[in-house]
């Protein structure tokens, strides 16, 4: 098992009763008693503001409370009707993600004096979230009891943290983005406007904090041992140099991160990795890509901003390392495979990159090797040498989630999500590569990857969290994510008579 990701928010969930004035406050507490309780039932480690809010002073007593707990994301419980006024600005003070639920009526014995009516005050507080332009998540069941909003928690608290990660995200670019790849060119407004910070750098730059690591000749050594450990010495026989370029390199890297995060609290690379790196640093750097996501620090190849948002976003979600893949190449029908997992035929591609993926998510017998691609560029009549060190095998089977958040030329922010099974079947292939399968993908490439130009690249985990990121996505305030359409729904353009 890899060692617990870094890189991650911590989460810090609170909840909070609210109540109107003209409705017993004690049925606040009483039903939030509750809500508690079976918050804790299923492990949520909950902040308990003790000040019911009913007026604007008493969310102001609120928010002082969270603030010295320092949470950092929030549910609103509306116990009864609830003061839409001062439980708004509450929310909006805080300032972090927030979840709005109200209490159901528990039976027919209690319709008189124990009646909430938090049915109808949802609607008041969603109309004044709208009118203070706070964008609040809002269970699929909005109102309902004990064990239903505590389900809704758990969901929420999943959702909060990936939105709190964004919120403090800074991507560190190295290199202009390759001419080849015009796909990774993409204005990085949008991601001002999520709260991520973007810090671009020179290939240059790269190439210094790499030789100054050399001194730090103790951290080096330890990565070194810990490459040691993780592939075997063995691996580095006819490579012994590359040992120690590795190791050098993953030390200026995260050396590099300490530094500058700033104000933010967590990072992202995004780096150019070919074809003028391997010749100026003399090696590939695939693998130290790979050791970084299985420590939870992404590294995007192509300096694909977005890719390595995209990353984080699925990382955050799953608690898991993330890869990112091209959207590589379609599968031959001779190729045989026992079981697609409810996807067609039509709907598996291979999923394909050098040698980024974590050790973690490829099958045993995966290995260092050299760069098929590169080598035939590069050093096409020698023994590999500068493009040898990616990390190869094929990917492991399991559940699988594939995302991608973009903005396009006009600096509109749009987003896919889609969920599936890395199968079990050999890709008969090269690099970190496997056989993905997701129903109802043929006719989503056509209309959402082609049709709204999405990049080859995209991000995924081995799990399903689509869920999660399609609620985080619109609480970030991105309007526009696509996922697969059932046949017989059709996609906006699709024309409706068919092949």
């Amino acid at each position: 098992m890899p060692a617990p990701l870094r890189n991650l928010p911590e989460l810090r969930l609170a909840v909070v009763g609210v109540s109107r004035n003209c409705f017993p406050a004690e049925l606040t507490r009483t039903r939030l008693a509750q809500v508690v309780a079976a918050g804790r039932k299923r492990r949520l480690d909950l902040i308990v503001c003790d000040t019911t809010v009913e007026t604007e002073k008493d969310a102001g007593k609120a928010l002082a409370e969270l603030r010295a707990q320092r949470a950092n994301a929030l549910v609103v419980y509306l116990g009864n009707f609830g003061p839409e006024g001062p439980l708004t600005i509450l929310a909006q003070e805080f300032g972090g993600p927030f979840m709005l639920a109200g209490a159901a009526e528990e039976a027919a014995g209690t319709l008189v004096e124990g009646r909430g009516d938090a049915y109808c005050g949802m609607l008041n507080a969603s109309l004044n979230c709208g009118l203070r332009r706070l964008r609040p998540h809002i269970p699929a069941v909005p109102v309902g009891g004990p064990e239903a909003v505590a389900d809704a928690m758990v969901h929420f608290a999943a959702v909060a943290r990936v939105v709190l990660g964004l919120r403090d995200l800074k991507v560190f670019a190295f290199g202009p983005r390759p001419q080849d790849f015009y796909a990774c060119n993409a204005p990085i407004q949008p991601l001002h406007d999520l709260g991520v910070e973007v810090m671009e750098n020179s290939e240059l730059d790269l190439l210094q904090i790499y030789q100054q690591a050399a001194a730090k000749k103790k951290a080096v050594e330890a990565v070194a041992a810990s490459i040691r450990r993780e592939v075997g010495a063995a691996a580095f026989a006819k490579n012994p140099k590359k040992l120690q370029q590795f190791a050098q390199f993953e030390v200026a890297l995260l050396d590099f991160f300490e530094k500058n995060l700033g104000r933010s609290k967590y990072g992202v690379f995004a780096d150019k990795c070919w074809p003028a790196f391997e010749s100026f640093f003399g090696f590939v750097p695939c693998y130290v890509n790979s050791r970084l996501a299985s420590q939870g620090i992404p590294v995007a190849c192509e300096v694909d901003i977005y890719g390595a948002v995209s990353e984080y976003l699925a990382q955050c979600a799953s608690l898991t390392p993330a890869t990112l893949l091209d959207i590589n190449n379609t599968v031959p029908d001779d190729l045989e495979i026992a079981d697609l997992k409810g996807a067609g035929r039509g709907d598996l591609f291979m999923g394909f990159h050098c040698g980024n993926t974590s050790k973690c998510n490829l099958c045993e017998g995966c290995g260092l090797k050299y760069q098929l691609i590169m080598h035939r560029l590069m050093e096409p009549d020698k023994e590999p040498d500068i493009t040898w060190g990616t990390l190869e095998g094929t990917l492991k089977p399991g559940a699988a989630t594939v995302c991608r958040l973009q903005a396009d030329g006009d600096n509109h922010l749009q987003a896919y999500l889609a969920e599936g099974h890395v199968l079990e079947a050999d890709p008969h292939s090269f690099g970190g590569i496997g056989i993905i399968g997701i129903p109802n993908f043929a006719r989503f490439y056509r209309h959402v990857l082609l049709g709204k130009r999405f990049p080859h690249h995209t991000a995924m985990v081995w799990a399903h969290a689509g869920r999660v990121l399609f609620d985080a996505l619109q609480l970030a305030g991105v309007a526009d994510i696509s996922v697969p359409r059932q046949p017989g729904s059709l996609y906006a353009g699709e024309n409706p008579f068919g092949a």
